[in-house]
């Protein structure tokens, strides 16, 4: 039987996207699990795998296509031996007239959706509509999966979902403060470009640099921010590094098996003391505080159109090695736009290191849901004070910004504090 192929939800935000290409020709077999095609979303480049098996019997939108909206139809699927429905070119353009037999979920699916894809998850039970880790996130956190409306291909739950549910409550009570701003804002953008009257490019805002202003502005408006400033000396940390380094395997060429930066092991102190403090390692609801269970540390990666946070998951278990090769793989495709999604959708923690371009002090901005992000500056050797002696140190500035709906003062200094004497005293990251 004929069954469309709908343009899916590769990220909560996304409403529509631009049809890349298409990697399969209509007439090619095929299977669960093949990539058929690929999608540029507000985040990234996304390859889009299909569902089900039969043939590609027709494409409804060609490649190269932009502004498409979820859940259109894009093709359609048949069974081998199967004509294509003599319908199946009316919806290409609108998705409107002949697909009714097969479309009439669509439009529902713009208007409430939230009913349909559920029910169609929790129906299957164990098939593949519910992703088994999002079905973990979901039992551990007390979410039913039948509220939670699915925005992977044909409807399926995936982690992305589960964790805005665990946050809707937040956003449900910010959203009609945002829209009640947004029409007094309005009229700013459009009054701006009259007054401007000097030469000037005016360069398009992207699908991502649209949606990082939003968030950001969000994130300011509803969180009530505060910050805790410490310096920490890298002495000991850089002489550790350096001795890691000079220790790395060699291949036959010479190249060693890794190199360790400071940010990597930033990323493995940050990680460790997030373990100890767990309250850190939270989230904000209406109804509790979810201390999470793993530590993924979110990573902030600039890319042309912005800024992008990809994820070392479960941090605290890992080797400064395999940090290092996981750091250097996730940012490298993070700039190509080859993320998948679910290597920078979530995370419990983040940090935005900008020591590279010499900031001697900068405070970040809460990537909600999470409740902390920490702001890390340049290494620089200044004078400091040592048993009332003045000597020189390599010292780094980091400043902590936290939810303080989640995060106290106490805790948060508690929290740095601990942090100091992880970084001051690398060698513990090795027990």
């Amino acid at each position: 039987m004929a069954t469309n192929i709908l343009m899916p939800a590769l990220s909560p935000t996304m409403t529509e996207g631009t049809l890349a290409r298409w990697l399969k020709n209509e007439g090619d077999k095929v299977k669960a699990g093949d990539i058929i095609a690929e999608i540029e979303t507000d985040k990234a480049t996304m390859e889009v795998e299909a569902v089900d098996e039969g043939i590609l019997g027709k494409i409804l939108v060609p490649g190269g296509t932009a502004a498409v909206k979820v859940n259109d139809p894009i093709a359609i699927l048949v069974e081998e031996g199967e004509a294509v429905p003599s319908g199946a070119a009316a919806p290409a353009p609108k998705a409107a007239a002949a697909p009714a037999k097969e479309e009439a979920p669509a439009p529902k699916a713009e208007a409430a959706p939230a009913a349909p894809a559920p029910q169609a998850a929790s129906a299957s039970g164990d098939r593949v509509f519910v992703s088994p880790l999002a079905r973990r996130m979901a039992q551990q956190a007390g979410v039913e999966l039948s509220s939670i409306k699915g925005s992977g291909p044909q409807g399926r739950i995936v982690k992305s979902d589960v964790e805005a549910a665990i946050a809707s409550p937040k956003p449900a009570a910010a959203t009609p403060k945002a829209e009640a701003a947004a029409p007094a804002a309005a009229p700013a953008p459009k009054a701006a470009p009259v007054a401007i009257n000097v030469p000037h490019t005016a360069v398009p805002n992207s699908s991502m640099r649209k949606v990082i202003a939003k968030r950001l502005s969000e994130s300011k408006a509803t969180i009530p921010h505060f910050y805790v400033t410490m310096d920490f000396e890298l002495d000991a940390l850089l002489k550790l590094r350096a001795d890691l380094n000079d220790r790395a395997p060699k291949s036959k060429e010479g190249k060693p098996a890794y190199k360790l930066s400071v940010n990597d092991l930033v990323i493995k102190a940050v990680a460790a003391t997030l373990r100890r403090y767990p309250n850190v390692n939270a989230m904000w609801t209406d109804d509790a505080i979810l201390q999470l269970h793993d530590v993924d540390i979110s990573v902030a990666v600039s890319i042309p159109d912005g800024l992008i946070t990809p994820i070392v998951k479960g941090a605290d278990r890992k080797g400064l090695a395999t940090i290092s090769e996981e750091m250097k793989d996730l940012a490298a495709r993070a700039k190509s736009g080859k993320l998948k999604l679910e290597e920078f959708q979530g995370g419990s923690f983040s940090i935005s290191n900008m020591g590279m371009f010499g900031v001697k002090d900068f405070a970040a901005i809460v990537n909600p849901p999470q409740a902390g992000i920490l702001a890390v500056s340049a290494g620089e050797q200044r004078a400091v004070v040592k048993n009332g002696a003045l000597t020189i140190a390599t010292v780094m500035t980091c400043t902590l910004s936290v939810d303080h709906r989640v995060i106290d003062g106490a805790l948060a200094a508690e929290f740095m504090q601990a942090l100091k004497g992880v970084i001051e005293d690398p060698l513990s990251l090795m027990l």
